[in-house]
């Protein structure tokens, strides 16, 4: 008897769990990356959400496609599906018609600058696989820990660690005096660091 071919849309029962986890972990790392990319290119014409789910949802589908064979790799990968996503976003809002690979190629480049600005908040050794690997699994962490912080200090975080904006034009975004930003910037530094490490004891 036959064995039909696997199905990538509707994988058996324990990859498709194992997928669908990765995935999920994944989630908020990519939105916070797309909310950074559509503030400072697209002006709001799109949600980070609407970027993410399509992403997801491609990825998903082109799972058996991924080359690679490290978990940088991957999180690589899917950050490309991300910038061909807000690229196609960007052109229906446009009105364009044709794709401009040339512009995919610029969002990935800023995409893979967030990520790392990421990893520096994080200041992670990635000098092994297995570091790498912890590593990831903190950025995916720091990108949930971000999204739950108040506005005010998500906003300054981003604004100073992720777009390296100095304080006068963070007070001017932000209808702050400078010294007022570099307090609250400290604050939520602090903040930050405190809800990752409770984050951290509670991990099994």
């Amino acid at each position: 008897m036959n064995t039909p071919p696997a199905n990538p849309i509707f994988p058996p029962a324990g990859v498709a769990d194992e997928r669908a986890a990765w995935l999920v972990r994944h989630e908020g790392y990519l939105k916070m990356l797309a909310q950074l990319e559509i503030d400072s290119r697209f002006q709001g014409k799109f949600s980070a959400s609407d970027a993410v789910q399509q992403t997801l949802l491609e990825a998903w589908r082109g799972w058996q496609s991924f080359r690679g064979s490290t978990e940088p790799e991957r999180v690589a990968w899917v950050r490309g599906i991300l910038a061909h996503q807000l690229a196609h976003l960007a052109r229906h809002f446009a009105g364009a018609q044709k794709r401009n690979v040339a512009r995919e190629v610029s969002i990935d480049q800023s995409l893979a600058r967030s990520s790392q600005r990421l990893d520096q908040l994080l200041a992670a050794d990635q000098e092994s696989p297995s570091a790498a690997v912890v590593a990831n699994e903190q950025r995916m962490r720091l990108a949930e820990v971000l999204g739950r912080l108040p506005d005010d200090y998500r906003r300054v975080l981003v604004l100073r660690n992720l777009e390296d904006l100095p304080y006068d034009e963070i007070a001017r975004r932000m209808d702050r005096g400078v010294g007022a930003v570099r307090m609250l910037w400290v604050r939520a530094l602090a903040r930050l660091r405190d809800a990752i490490d409770d984050e951290s004891r509670r991990s099994p």
